[in-house]
């Protein structure tokens, strides 16, 4: 079954609604896909571990959502901030260029950005970072950091990351704001705890933060 067949599919289950809750450990992409739907920010999904093929990543800009493949079959999904108004996320079909468990940023602030799996040489990326649940970054996808620690042990480089401004779930509850101002205002709060917030994440994971990959 292709994506967006599984979008379809989705749709029709999301409306008659499923008899009984499943495990995440034992979702099938389907169970998996509905129940990403109603992800909290900074949370995660991670199911289908007996899945094989290679691993792909479908960004959705209106989701909020990273949906990770092995093969056709879904087998994670997660919650992401995405760029904000005037640092928008490119869309299209990326590779991962390089990747870096300890890596700082050397455009914003030596800003910490474990995790970090290159998409474009001039500075998107996947990376862990603070999810409010909005779009909030400068351009880079922000993953919460136990599901950016995951991916970056499943993904090889060139592995692919598509990122669409296609909603690929119905239904999927993302924060809307009353006005451009009203985001400014909750995107620049946002951005001021970044660092605060994913210094706390890495403490957590225990990630060193002496090194620097450039």
């Amino acid at each position: 079954m292709s994506r967006y067949a599984l979008l379809i599919a989705v749709s029709i289950t999301l409306g008659l609604g499923l008899s009984a809750p499943v495990s995440a450990r034992t979702m099938d992409g389907l169970a998996l896909t509905e129940a990403a739907a109603s992800l909290a920010p900074n949370r995660y999904l991670w199911g289908n571990e007996e899945a094989a093929g290679p691993v792909s990543v479908l960004i959705s800009i209106p989701d909020q959502r990273a949906y990770v493949f092995r093969g056709e079959t879904l087998v994670a999904a997660s919650a992401v901030s995405t760029g904000k108004a005037g640092n928008d996320t490119p869309t299209g079909s990326f590779t991962i260029l390089q990747k870096h468990a300890t890596h700082f940023s050397n455009r914003y602030d030596n800003a910490p950005m474990p995790y970090m799996q290159r998409l474009t040489w001039d500075g998107v990326a996947l990376h862990a970072g603070a999810n409010p649940g909005f779009p909030a970054s400068h351009g880079c996808i922000r993953l919460p950091t136990a599901f950016a620690k995951k991916l970056f042990a499943i993904t090889e480089m060139g592995a692919t990351v598509e990122v669409t401004d296609e909603a690929y779930v119905s239904g999927v509850d993302v924060p809307a704001y009353a006005s451009d101002a009203t985001f400014a205002r909750q995107a620049s709060g946002s951005a001021s705890r970044e660092a605060e917030a994913t210094a706390r994440a890495n403490e957590q994971e225990g990630i060193a933060q002496a090194m620097r990959a450039d």
